[in-house]
């Protein structure tokens, strides 16, 4: 699957959309999400053109990489819920429902997160 430069998140990274920002660097963007699932819920996309986390970690260098960990804990501790707990989610392709093929993770926070079950197989 190629790279699609029309994705919303490519288009944020160009600013031609809007978005609210938490945290920027050279090499990560991080910003409040417009569909929010839990009081604190953050985006934190890496500037290059990445589809998916399979994607950044084959081919991102090791500054990106090591920037983008350092952006979830910078953002985690920026908006208080470091001190309380976080989730951090990445969803990878078509039967994880990834909806932006931009490589993304979310930071879900603010309040008691339900618990994570594996999926039944009925």
């Amino acid at each position: 699957m190629a790279y699609d430069n029309d994705n919303i998140f490519a288009c944020i990274l160009r600013r031609e959309i809007p978005a609210e920002k938490v945290y920027e660097d050279e090499h990560v963007l991080a910003f409040h999400d417009i569909g929010k699932l839990a009081p604190v819920h953050v985006l934190v996309i890496p500037k290059g053109a990445y589809i998916s986390i399979d994607d950044f970690s084959e081919r991102a260098s090791d500054a990106e990489l090591v920037a983008y960990v350092r952006a979830v804990g910078r953002v985690a501790r920026k908006l208080g819920v470091a001190k309380t707990g976080y989730r951090v989610v990445t969803n990878c392709g078509t039967d994880a429902n990834q909806e932006v093929s931009h490589f993304h993770s979310h930071i879900f926070g603010g309040r008691k997160l339900g618990g994570v079950r594996p999926p039944h197989s009925g």
